[in-house]
C-alpha cells in the first residue's frame, strides 16, 4: 500500500476512534450509574452525541484572556494532541506490513514522542495567566516526570525479551505464556500511561473540584475540543500500545492472518473500556498518593520485572 494511503487511513483513524471511545465511555458511564446517557443526537442511543458536541464547540465563541500569551496559547491544543497522531502511525494493526510506517526502532520512537504531550499542558498553564491554569500545569509536570520513568522500563522488559525495538517484531516475537511472564510490566505499563495521559483516577492536573477545569479553565470553543479530542485520543494510544507490547497485537485464537486487524481493534477497545471503568470505580488520588504509587510500588516492580526477564532470557539462550 502506497505510504499516502496509509497516512490517510491511520488520520482517518485518529480522527474517528477517539469518538468511538468518547461515545463508549458516555454509554457505559451511564449504565454503570443507573441512567441512561445521551439519547437524542442521531436517533439510536444517542450515537451522534459526540459529533453534535463537535458541532456546538466549533459555533461557541473563541475567548483568550486579555493577560494571555496569544501565540502560545493557541499552539497548545496542537502541540497536545499532534502527539498521539504521529504515535499512531507506527503502531502495527495487522500483520504483512499493516501499519502507516514500520520503524525498526518503533518502540524508541513511541517513548520519545509520548513524554511531548505534557508540554502542550505547560503552555496552556503558563499562557492562560490563571493561577488555577498554573498550578493545574505544574501538577502536570510533576506527574508526569513520576510515571514517565515506570513507564519506560516496563516498555524495556517486553523489548528485552523480544529482543527488538521494532513494534512488529515484538508482536512477532510474542507467545501466550508472556501473558504471565510479563504481566507485571503490563500493569505497570497500563498504570503508568492512564497517569500519562491524566485520565482519572490520576487526574489531578485538572481536579474541578479543586481548580475549576486545571489548565484548561480559560480555554473554550474548538481549542477547548482539541483538548477532549487528545484525552480521547491518549486512551485509544494506551490502549493500542498495551496490545501490540503485552497482549500479542493482531494475533488471536482462529485467522490471525486474515483478521488481524479486527483481533487488534477488539484489545483496544476491551482495554479503553477498562480505561474507563476504572474512572468510575476510583475517586481521584491526592498528591502524596500520586506519588508514592510512582516511586515506592510501580519503579520498583518495573525494575524487578527488567530483573526477571534478563534472568529469563539467559536461562533460555
Amino acid at each position: 500500500m502506497d505510504i499516502g494511503i496509509r497516512v490517510l487511513v491511520v488520520l482517518g483513524a485518529f480522527l474517528t476512534l477517539p469518538l468511538l471511545v468518547g461515545q463508549m465511555e458516555h454509554k457505559a458511564m451511564a449504565h454503570m450509574q443507573s441512567r441512561l446517557g445521551p439519547m437524542y443526537a442521531g436517533g439510536f442511543h444517542g450515537w451522534a452525541q459526540l459529533v453534535a458536541d463537535g458541532v456546538k464547540f466549533v459555533q461557541k465563541e473563541d475567548i483568550i484572556p486579555a493577560a494571555a500569551d496569544r501565540l502560545v496559547f493557541k499552539l497548545a491544543p496542537a502541540v497536545g494532541l499532534l502527539p498521539y497522531l504521529l504515535i499512531l502511525i507506527v503502531i502495527p494493526v495487522g500483520p504483512h506490513g499493516l501499519v502507516g510506517q514500520p520503524l525498526d526502532i518503533g518502540l524508541f520512537f513511541v517513548l520519545a514522542i509520548a513524554g511531548v504531550g505534557v508540554i502542550g499542558v505547560l503552555m496552556a498553564a503558563w499562557a492562560s495567566a490563571n493561577k488555577y491554569s498554573l498550578i493545574g500545569g505544574l501538577r502536570g509536570a510533576a506527574q508526569i516526570l513520576g510515571y514517565e520513568l515506570p513507564f519506560v522500563l516496563a516498555a524495556a522488559s517486553v523489548a528485552m525479551a523480544a529482543g527488538t525495538l521494532s513494534l512488529s517484531g515484538i508482536v512477532e516475537a510474542w507467545r501466550p505464556w508472556w501473558l504471565i511472564w510479563q504481566a507485571p510490566a503490563m500493569v505497570v505499563f497500563f498504570v503508568a500511561g492512564l497517569a500519562e495521559i491524566r485520565r482519572p483516577p490520576f487526574d489531578m492536573p485538572l481536579a474541578e473540584s479543586e481548580l475549576v477545569f486545571g489548565y484548561l479553565t480559560e480555554y473554550t470553543g474548538l481549542r477547548f475540543a482539541l483538548f477532549l479530542l487528545a484525552e480521547y485520543a491518549g486512551i485509544v494510544v494506551i490502549a493500542a500500545l498495551t496490545t501490540v507490547l503485552f497482549l500479542g497485537g493482531w494475533k488471536g485464537p482462529v485467522a490471525s492472518d486474515q483478521f488481524g486487524w479486527l483481533w487488534t481493534l477488539v484489545k483496544v477497545f476491551a482495554l479503553s473500556f477498562l480505561v474507563i471503568w476504572l474512572r468510575v470505580s476510583y475517586p481521584r488520588l491526592r498528591a502524596d498518593q500520586l506519588q508514592r504509587l510512582a516511586w515506592l510500588i510501580l519503579v520498583p516492580a518495573a525494575l524487578a520485572q527488567l530483573v526477571v526477564t534478563g534472568v529469563v532470557k539467559l536461562a533460555i539462550t
